[in-house]
């Protein structure tokens, strides 16, 4: 058997790689053909000598392994194998040799080292080369060992994988895995191996379903990949999660925005109306913007009486809801839907005056002095109708200004005292001469301005 040289060929040179990306590359190679070959686990161990070995159990490497091409077999497969483009190898041995780490690699089919030696045909340019024995050698698989890395750089390499943490995976979908954050950073792996860190993340994400938009984007370096190359990824993989674990966080989320700390997801429009759509199936809850927060209060007081917990949203959130309903999709309780839900709400059972017992009646027949009381003429009274019922989804309104009708409404059980029904009616009465909604400004000001009619008839 003889020895022969292989040039690499390696001419740019990924200088910004330390040690530990290139080994990073070798334990990628390695992980990849136990998964294709379904093999035993890959080992990483150290010897007496300190040297570090990345053991696979698979076919074994060949010298034309060192050649710069994609690879079909790994193209072709529909398991998330890591690396397809070829450079891989080349690129972690260049780094090797430039950080002074020794290189020596077995497999059946012989051993390969580094060295420098003159181009073919060109004596005084020097390059790399792939020195290979092509002796047999009895072993499964490959055994790939670094002479002169340290155990920071291999514990470093280590952690650039998703298999070597000790995060734990909520869910896995159809396009990746949701990781729940523990020991680090949120993190987003992209087929097991570390893209990017995202500190302001709800999860850490595996993303093995890839698109050939994130195939394009994706870096010869694998560093510091973009955002925007797995965000699509990331909204698919949360939006097909199952898991009440993710559905409560998510929900949480949407109740953090007041305080100006919501995860990064969150503002993404898709995953918000995700964790809207949860929220609405879940929880009582009403969603209102700042400008209704402000410009309506009365209805948010009603829908607080009526138990729904209000969450303020965006009006970009507001019309993607009502663009889902459009789609034909689920209504959520804005507060135009609550408006019309608290109207629907009324419902009266009215009664004749002729039914009312005597206490009631001498009460009811009071109308016209109690209205006189705050400078209204009998020729200008508006109508007032007695009702058994008043809501059916609540007990405790008491009275109500329907100008559909048009009447003031009172319920039945007002009339059991003088001070019920006077304050019900003339509460009633400051909607109808105003039109406007409780707990605001106006209204109040004519309150106001009643109570100083009555004390000063009062008085006199």
């Amino acid at each position: 058997m003889a020895k022969r040289s292989f040039d690499l060929n390696i001419e740019e040179v990924l200088e910004n790689w330390e040690v530990e990306h290139a080994v990073r590359e070798v334990i990628a190679n390695a992980l990849d053909e136990q998964l294709l070959t379904s093999t035993r686990p890959i080992d990483i161990t150290k010897d007496a000598q300190g040297n570090y070995h990345i053991r696979d159990f698979g076919r074994g490497l060949r010298i034309e392994h060192f050649t710069l091409k994609e690879d079909q077999e790994k193209l072709d497969s529909d398991r998330p194998v890591i690396g397809k483009f070829g450079v891989g190898l080349k690129d972690a041995l260049a780094t090797f040799h430039r950080r002074g780490i020794g290189v020596l690699i077995r497999s059946q089919f012989g051993v390969f080292r580094l060295i420098e030696v003159s181009k073919h045909g060109f004596n005084d340019i020097i390059t790399l080369h792939v020195e290979y024995d092509d002796t047999p050698q009895s072993i499964v698989g490959t055994d790939f060992v670094l002479q002169g890395a340290t155990d920071s750089q291999i514990s470093m390499a280590k952690s650039l994988f998703l298999i070597f943490s000790i995060d734990q995976i909520i869910e896995t979908t159809t396009f990746g895995a949701i990781i729940r954050n523990g020991s680090t950073s949120p993190r987003v792996y992209i087929l097991g191996v570390l893209a990017n860190e995202e500190p302001n993340f709800l999860f850490s994400y595996n993303i093995t379903n890839l698109t050939e938009a994130m195939r394009k984007r994706l870096n010869r370096e694998r560093l510091n990949v973009g955002r925007t190359t797995y965000t699509d990824r990331i909204k698919a993989i949360l939006k097909a999660a199952t898991s009440d674990e993710v559905h409560e966080a998510l929900i949480r989320q949407l109740g953090r925005r007041a305080f100006g700390d919501q995860a990064d997801e969150m503002q993404w429009i898709d995953v918000s109306q995700h964790a809207l759509n949860l929220m609405h199936q879940r929880t009582k809850v009403a969603y209102v913007t700042e400008v209704e927060l402000q410009s309506r209060p009365d209805l948010i007081g009603a829908a607080k009486s009526d138990g729904l917990e209000v969450i303020v949203i965006t009006e970009q959130q507001k019309q993607k809801a009502e663009a889902q309903v459009a789609a034909g999709g689920a209504e959520l309780r804005t507060l135009d839907v609550y408006a019309r839900e608290f109207n629907q709400s009324f419902q009266y059972e009215f009664i004749e005056v002729k039914q009312l017992n005597p206490h009631e009646r001498a009460v009811f027949e009071l109308t016209p002095r109690i209205l006189q009381l705050v400078g209204e003429t009998r020729s200008r009274m508006p109508k007032v109708l007695i009702s058994e019922t008043m809501r059916i989804t609540a007990s405790d309104t008491e009275g109500v200004w329907d100008p559909s009708i048009p009447a003031i409404v009172v319920k039945r059980p007002c009339l059991s005292a003088v001070s019920r029904y006077a304050g019900t009616l003339l509460h009633e009465f400051a909607h109808a001469n105003t039109g406007a909604p409780d707990v605001s400004r106006m209204l109040e000001g004519v309150l106001t301005k009643y109570l100083g009619l009555v004390a000063e008839k009062a008085i006199k």
